[in-house]
């Protein structure tokens, strides 16, 4: 799930329908949100491939960079979405950095007997659920996008039990069942965030791309832990 309340993007909450924007331009706005996004992708792979080399001292300064990272997330691109150019420094700044603090799970796994082929797999197995999902979210008749407030609250259960489970149950069985419930929520917000972005529910397409985006990068993070964790155990 997204580091921010994604209501925020709404262009009911500031002031105009969003129905008032004709089929063209909807199409535009769909068609700039995906460029987005596909740009996003590729700034995220930058980070990692330019981040792995440090991945032990991103790992021992972890914190460091990941509170920053997620409050930028949470309010910074939320102050500059509207202004041309650095926007999209900020955009890409932030998707690079998702690729750099991802970096300590990538070594490790990568380290793994066959670990490079887990991250491959796991990227695979993201982008065709992720594709699933989409075309699920534009053929079905079922609205998902009064979802958001369930959503929100079972991200925060689910991170609430995390957390329980890190400092004090320490089970690794909890653990596997709050990623594969993590998995359920992530998929579920695809399939809004796409009827969201399709309807030309987000202010501007930065706002439907990092969207996506985030769904994508969840998506990955849990896939690749739990193949990490399987594939561990044929070590």
């Amino acid at each position: 799930m997204g580091l921010y309340d994604r209501d925020y993007a709404r262009s009911t909450s500031f002031g105009f329908e969003t129905a008032r924007r004709t089929e063209a331009q909807t199409v535009s706005f769909v068609k700039e949100t995906y460029k987005l996004f596909a740009a996003s992708m590729l700034a995220a792979a930058v980070g990692a491939y330019v981040g792995i080399p440090f991945a032990g001292v991103v790992a021992a300064n972890y914190w460091f960079i990941a509170i920053p990272w997620m409050l930028f997330g949470m309010f910074g691109l939320n102050m500059v979405k509207n202004k041309p150019g650095i926007n999209m420094i900020a955009l890409f700044a932030f998707t690079f950095a998702s690729g750099v603090i991802i970096t300590p799970l990538l070594s490790h796994i990568l380290n793994m007997n066959g670990g490079g082929a887990l991250v491959a797999n796991a990227f695979l197995m993201t982008s065709a659920l992720f594709g699933a999902l989409s075309f699920f979210a534009i053929k079905t008749t079922k609205d998902f996008t009064s979802f958001a407030k369930p959503l929100m609250i079972a991200f925060f259960v689910i991170i609430a039990f995390s957390l329980i489970n890190v400092f004090f149950i320490k089970s690794p069985m909890i653990f596997l069942v709050i990623q594969a419930a993590f998995l359920l929520i992530i998929s579920v917000m695809v399939i809004f965030d796409t009827q969201n972005v399709i309807n030309g529910a987000y202010e501007t397409p930065m706002d439907g791309a990092i969207a996506l985006y985030l769904d994508f990068f969840n998506l990955f993070i849990t896939l690749l832990q739990l193949f990490g964790i399987f594939g561990s155990k044929d070590d």
